[in-house]
Parts: C-alpha cells; sequence; structure tokens
C-alpha cells in the first residue's frame, strides 16, 4: 500500500482551516491514503474536546480522512513533548505511514528542524543556558525558547518561530521523529487564517478557539461560515442535544473536591507537579470556590496557566508520574475510532503488516484477552475519561460510552 498520509490533530471543532490543510497536503503528495491520530476527550493544552471523540471523528471521515486512531489520554493532555512522541510512535507502529503533515507558520520546514535538532541533541552549551534561564525563576517554556535564540545567536531570523503554538508542536513532531529514528518524511503546511489563539475572523477562517467562543454565544450563524458544512450539522446537532462540554470550567467543582480530598503527597505524585508547587495547589484549593479564584492564586511567571490546567486533568483523572513514565516506555495501542471503505483497506494491510500490533476495535474485547497490564491500564484511563467526560452534558449524562458506541463507519 503506498503513498499513506498522517495527521496528528485535534479537530476541536474541524473548521475550513483543517480543510485547507488536508486538502493542501493531499494535493502536494499526491496520497492514495490519510489517517489521523486524534485527541480523545480531554485536549492538548489541559482542556476539553467540545464535542466527543466520535463526532469528531464523523468529521474527519466526512472530508476526507481514511481512518480514525484515538490518541490515548495520557498523551493527548500532556505537554506538547509527549504528544508529538505519543502520535509519532503510534504512526510508527502502523509500519505504513509515508508522510507526516502538519500546519505551522513557517514556509520553511528547515527552520523548525534545525529547533528539533538541538533539541533532540541537547548540546552541552544549550543545556547550560537552559539551566541559567531556568534558575532565573521563568517557565520551563520560556526558558527554553529565551536559551534556544541565545545558542543560534540569530535573533533576526528565529525571533518569532516559538511565539507560535503551532510551530512549537511541529518542532516537537520533528524532534519526536529523531528519536524514534522514524522513516515517515514531515511536510510542513503553512496556515491560513487567524493564528491559533486568536478570536478574529477572516475570510471564511476562524481559529478553533474563535469557533468555541461563538459555541459559548449559540452564535450559529458566524459557525456555519466558518466549518464545512458536514462538520456544522454534527457540531450544531450535539449542541442542540446538549451533547457538549463548552471548558474545563464545567468541572471546576468536581476539580476542588478531588483536590480538597488529595494529600499533599498525592498532589506532588501528579504529573508536572515540582518545586513544591503541590504546596501552592492545596492551598488555594483549600481556599477557592471556582476555577477563576483558584488560577488567580497559583498561576505565575513559572507556572504557566497552560501548565496549571494540564495538573487540574491530572487530578480530575487519577494520572500519576508512575503513568506518565509508562507512556514514554511502551508502544501504545491502536484504538480505532472509525473508517471508510478506504480506511477498512488500510486497517487491513496494518494488521497484515504488524501481527503482533495492538489493535483495539472492541473494548470489550481488548479487556478480556489483552495480557499487557499496562496497555490495559491505559485504556482504564482512557474510559474513565470519557465517563468524567459526560458528565460535562446537559442531558443524557450516560457512563461506559466506550464500550457501547459502535465504530464510525461511512
Amino acid at each position: 500500500m503506498d503513498n499513506v498520509l498522517g495527521i496528528i490533530a485535534e479537530y476541536n471543532p474541524f473548521h475550513n482551516g483543517h480543510l485547507y490543510h488536508l486538502e493542501e497536503t493531499k494535493r502536494i503528495t499526491n496520497s492514495n491514503y490519510s489517517i489521523a491520530v486524534i485527541s480523545g476527550n480531554f485536549v492538548q493544552r489541559g482542556n476539553v474536546a467540545v464535542i466527543n471523540k466520535w463526532e469528531r471523528t464523523k468529521m474527519a471521515l466526512l472530508n476526507g480522512i481514511d481512518l480514525v486512531i484515538e490518541l490515548p489520554c495520557i498523551y493527548s493532555i500532556s505537554s506538547a513533548e509527549n504528544f508529538a512522541l505519543g502520535a509519532i510512535k503510534i504512526f510508527n507502529s502502523l509500519k505504513i505511514v509515508d508522510t507526516l503533515s502538519f500546519g505551522c507558520e513557517l514556509n520553511d520546514i528547515s527552520i523548525l528542524k534545525e529547533f528539533a535538532n538541538i533539541l533532540t541533541e541537547e548540546p552541552e552549551e544549550f543545556k547550560s543556558l537552559l539551566s541559567h534561564e531556568l534558575s532565573k525563576g521563568i517557565s520551563f517554556p520560556k526558558a527554553r525558547e529565551n536559551a534556544l535564540l541565545m545558542y543560534l545567536n540569530d535573533i533576526r531570523k528565529y525571533a518569532n518561530v516559538l511565539s507560535s503554538p503551532n510551530n512549537i508542536l511541529a518542532i516537537e513532531y520533528l524532534k519526536a521523529l529523531n528519536l524514534t529514528k522514524s522513516t515517515i518524511e514531515p511536510l510542513a503546511i503553512k496556515r491560513v487564517g487567524p493564528g491559533y489563539n486568536s478570536k478574529m475572523i477572516v475570510d471564511n477562517f476562524a481559529s478553533a478557539t474563535s469557533i468555541r467562543e461563538l459555541i459559548k454565544k449559540r452564535n450559529f450563524y458566524a459557525m456555519d461560515k466558518l466549518m464545512p458544512k458536514s462538520s456544522y450539522d454534527i457540531l450544531a446537532d450535539a449542541i442542540k442535544a446538549g451533547h457538549y462540554v463548552n471548558g474545563i470550567e464545567k468541572f471546576e467543582k468536581e476539580i476542588m473536591f478531588v483536590l480538597r480530598n488529595m494529600t499533599v503527597a498525592e498532589i506532588a505524585n501528579l504529573p508536572d507537579v515540582s518545586e513544591g508547587l503541590e504546596n501552592l495547589i492545596k492551598t488555594a484549593a483549600n481556599s477557592s470556590n471556582n476555577l477563576a479564584e483558584f488560577m488567580g492564586l497559583v498561576k505565575s511567571k513559572r507556572y504557566t496557566q497552560t501548565r496549571i490546567f494540564r495538573v487540574l486533568l491530572y487530578a480530575l483523572l487519577g494520572f500519576t508520574k508512575e503513568d506518565m513514565e509508562n507512556s514514554k516506555r511502551i508502544e501504545p495501542y491502536i484504538r480505532v475510532l472509525g473508517f471508510n471503505s478506504k480506511g477498512e483497506k488500510l486497517l487491513s494491510e496494518i494488521c497484515h503488516t504488524n501481527k503482533k500490533l495492538s489493535i483495539v476495535t472492541s473494548v470489550k474485547d481488548f479487556t478480556t484477552t489483552c495480557r499487557n497490564k499496562k496497555l490495559l491500564q491505559m485504556l482504564e484511563k482512557d474510559i474513565q475519561a470519557t465517563n468524567i467526560y459526560t458528565l460535562g452534558y446537559e442531558y443524557d449524562s450516560y457512563s461506559n460510552l466506550d464500550y457501547t458506541t459502535k465504530l464510525i463507519r461511512y
């Protein structure tokens, strides 16, 4: 099977910018098949998917993706580094992906590769610069950005590269390809329309952040112009049915409850918690009634909002430092969410190419037959994540959807 395209995405929700990226990639690569690895019900910057993973799978399949695979939750809510590594390990294990395509703010992938190579090799001079920057009490992302710019010693050329979340993720994809010695070829596609966090609308393009703001305002008229019709219809139906979750704030009481019931030692055992952050979190949880109050007490130049939100999700979903370390060491299962007729052929080829691959098409069957305890623990967390996620619905907050929801087929 030749010319298989891989895309790592959240599609939260799938909009015109995503469609442009997919169609432009297919034009350039002339790919015959496409696979998307997508976040589940919780996403990378410490937040919640606006609609569930099966509805977003439908969006992807109806707009040109052939096979959709879920990125396990431990990766989907991790830092950009582990998010990228988890997805790349999945693509590598399939043994049929030729090209990895991602969006970024640059036309020149060589600049991104320069950053990725430094982060892969970690020269002594760079590590020394990073250590010096961290000693200033600033956040790790900012310290790393400063160290990279000083190491490259060309601010005019590199200054704005690390200001974009899309560029940062692109660099992490390239780094993960390096670390895993992957044969997959990277392809960078320059984004069109507003940036990742922008709330502007330019022509028929807007960021997913902007669209989620429109959802809060129930501005269906504006959303309709910014998404493919099939995506809009799926989103609108989910909203009208009350099957959507617009932000981590939906779980603020649950989060406060969990944190108040955790000991300081248990908070210290959450991923991304270090340097006494556990004491700050415990004190803030004991004196806050909502997330806004909590963040006002915890957020600082050392601890970014994204990092704190991720820690809150780790607490809510029950992830520990041990879970995080296991995710870095093991090869994740292939959790299939949906496919079309071409995707079915892909799946058949994947099974033929790698007979030892752990493929999940039925959660019930996998939990019954799998003997790998670490994979079972990872899947149990995904199931728990969905059960918690549906508590944010306005109606029909059913549990065990991972058992009862059928594969999406088109």
